[in-house]
This record gives C-alpha cells, sequence and structure tokens, in this order.
C-alpha cells in the first residue's frame, strides 16, 4: 500500500476542512453544488473499470466463505444497521439515513488492498467483489424503504432512479471501456492505458468530491457539528462487533487463515463512495445525509488498517495461495487505489 493510501484518512479529513473553510469564506456553494454527483461518477466508472469479472469463477472454491461473507453482509449487517440507528439515533432520521446507508454498502474496491496487506486470499476477495456490487445495486432501495421508515421520506421510483444514476450508469460505461479498450487494443495497452490511469484518478476525485460537498453545505455542517458527532458511538459499535464476528465465525466453519482474512475484511469494510454518491443523487434536499457519510471513512480506514496487523496470516500459515499467487493480474500490477 502506497503511503498516499495510508494517509487516505487524513486527506478525506483535510479536504473537509478545507472545503468548509472555502464555503464559509467564500461565496463558492452554489457552484461547488454542481461538482459532487459529477465526480463521484467519474470516480465510480474508474473505480468499476478496475474490476475484472472474470474471476467471479473463484467463488466456487469456497463456498463457505462466500456463503458466510453473504450472511453477514446481506442480512446481519442492515439489521444491526436499523439497530444502530434506532438505538443510538433514533432522533436524528438524517444521521440514521446516512448511518444505514454506509452499513448496507459492502466495499468493492479498497478492502481488497487491506486483504492483501494482510496476506488473506485475494483471488477470492476479488471473486466476491461483482457479487457484492450487484447484490448491493439490488437491496439497496429495499432496505431504504424497509429499514428507513418515516425517516427515508423518499418514493421507490426517486431511489431506484437514484441508483441507476449512481451504480449502473457508471458500470456499463466501465464494462464498455474494458471490453471495447481489450478489443481494439489489446489487454496490454487495456492495463497500461485504461487501468492504470483509472487507479490513479480515484482518490484525487474522491477529495475533490468530498471538498466540494463541505464548501456547498458549509452552513449546515456548522450549525450540525454536535450532531455529527452522535455518528461516532454507532460506528464505533459496527467496527468492533462485524470483524469480531467475522473472526468468530472463522474460527466456528474452521476457515484456512487467509480465508478468515478475506471474511474479515470484506464484511467491515464499507462502501463510503457508493453510499455518499447515493445521498446526493436521492436525497438533494437533505445535505446533512451525504454529509454524514464523509464521517464514515475517517473511522473505518485506521480500523482498517488495524484489523489488518491483528488478523494479518503468520509465515507459518502462509501458502503462497493468497496475496502474491492468486491477486488478480491487472489488479497486482495496478491495484485499486482504494
Amino acid at each position: 500500500m502506497s503511503l498516499v493510501e495510508r494517509l487516505q484518512s487524513l486527506f478525506v479529513a483535510l479536504s473537509a476542512l478545507g472545503g468548509l473553510g472555502a464555503g464559509l469564506l467564500l461565496p463558492i456553494g452554489p457552484a461547488a453544488e454542481h461538482v459532487v454527483l459529477p465526480a463521484l461518477l467519474v470516480m465510480l466508472t474508474a473505480v468499476f473499470v478496475q474490476m475484472d469479472a472474470a474471476h467471479v469463477g473463484e467463488v466456487r472454491r469456497a463456498r463457505t466463505l462466500v456463503v458466510a461473507g453473504l450472511v453477514l453482509n446481506f442480512v446481519l449487517t442492515p439489521a444491526l444497521a436499523w439497530a444502530l440507528g434506532a438505538g443510538l439515533l433514533g432522533g436524528e432520521p438524517d444521521l440514521r439515513i446516512g448511518l444505514l446507508l454506509l452499513l448496507v454498502t459492502p466495499c468493492t474496491d479498497w478492502y481488497l488492498v487491506f486483504t492483501a496487506v494482510a496476506r488473506g486470499h485475494t483471488g477470492i476477495a476479488a471473486a466476491l467483489l461483482p457479487v457484492n456490487l450487484v447484490l448491493q445495486l439490488v437491496l439497496l432501495p429495499v432496505y431504504v424503504l424497509l429499514l428507513g421508515g418515516e425517516a427515508a421520506m423518499v418514493d421507490a421510483a426517486t431511489l431506484a432512479e437514484s441508483v441507476l444514476l449512481v451504480l449502473v450508469v457508471p458500470l456499463v460505461i466501465a464494462l464498455v471501456l474494458r471490453r471495447a479498450s481489450a478489443r481494439f487494443k489489446g489487454e496490454e495497452w487495456r492495463a497500461r492505458l485504461v487501468i492504470a490511469p483509472a487507479g490513479t484518478l480515484v482518490l484525487p476525485l474522491l477529495y475533490v468530491a468530498v471538498f466540494a460537498m463541505f464548501a456547498w453545505q458549509a452552513r449546515t455542517v456548522l450549525d450540525h457539528a454536535a450532531d455529527l458527532l452522535a455518528l461516532l458511538p454507532p460506528l464505533a459499535v459496527f467496527f468492533v462487533v462485524l470483524p469480531s464476528l467475522a473472526v468468530a465465525l472463522s474460527r466456528i466453519l474452521r476457515l484456512p487463515a487467509a480465508q478468515k482474512v478475506t471474511l474479515t475484511m470484506t464484511t467491515t469494510a464499507r462502501n463510503s463512495p457508493v453510499a455518499l454518491a447515493i445521498a446526493v443523487a436521492a436525497f438533494p434536499d437533505r445535505p446533512l445525509i451525504a454529509v454524514a457519510l464523509v464521517a464514515g471513512p475517517l473511522l473505518e480506514l485506521p480500523v482498517l488498517a488495524l484489523l489488518a496487523q491483528l488478523v494479518r496470516v503468520r509465515p507459518s500459515h502462509y501458502d503462497g495461495h493468497t496475496a502474491s499467487s492468486v491477486f488478480p493480474v491487472e489488479t497486482q500490477r495496478h491495484r485499486p487505489s482504494e
């Protein structure tokens, strides 16, 4: 992992503070509003263009891990997200929706990096990526409408259109870019001139989106600074409970050490950029929802870095089928920037 990736939480925080200061001191709020969603859409296209769906077949090699991951991500986590929101954020409907959007979207990018750092089975982790993406695309509107309750206050059509815009459109563009570039120019050209540049774009675009978001909503953030602190307890509970459950379940199922790492990372890491993009598209008149989502990575990334060391596969258990040997060829050369 590069130094820039290690310092991502710091850069996100600096982007937020810079945007907040600029929004309070300069009249750039109206212009910044029109930057947020385009930056996020381009960023997600860059993330998806690095995704190699050919590795989905790897999931057949670890059915126990796959089933455990799907149950934790798409059954237990939504229930926990609802319980944390209802129990700790009952009087803050926008924060509840922000928390729900964050927690019910499993990561589809940077968990690969932390899986590799901890010597997990990155081949299976990469195979889970498109599975998690498709399932969250289908289930996210269901979770928001069923678990959000009156706090959601958005109709199904609006939410479906937002998911279509934020997930399906970038995904289709990315797939077209991957296939067209490989067909007409070859895989080496695609890896060098499409996938590698895409990897370098993701983090700068995220920082631009965060800067613009806080510049646009500087007054909202200032007025609700104390409310945002209320997010820390539910996030802290989540980032303790989920990895603990993943490790315990790995022991019960007797998963190999590398698969234990993969299960822990894929069930702990969240997809905050996707959640942020959907919040901007589906709830344009409730900016606190989107602002709340920026708090997620500030706590999540240090947690993932710590977890990578706590569950790291030791040399005595390292069998050569983890990060170095099964990481997809394209991501081995140009790993996701998130």
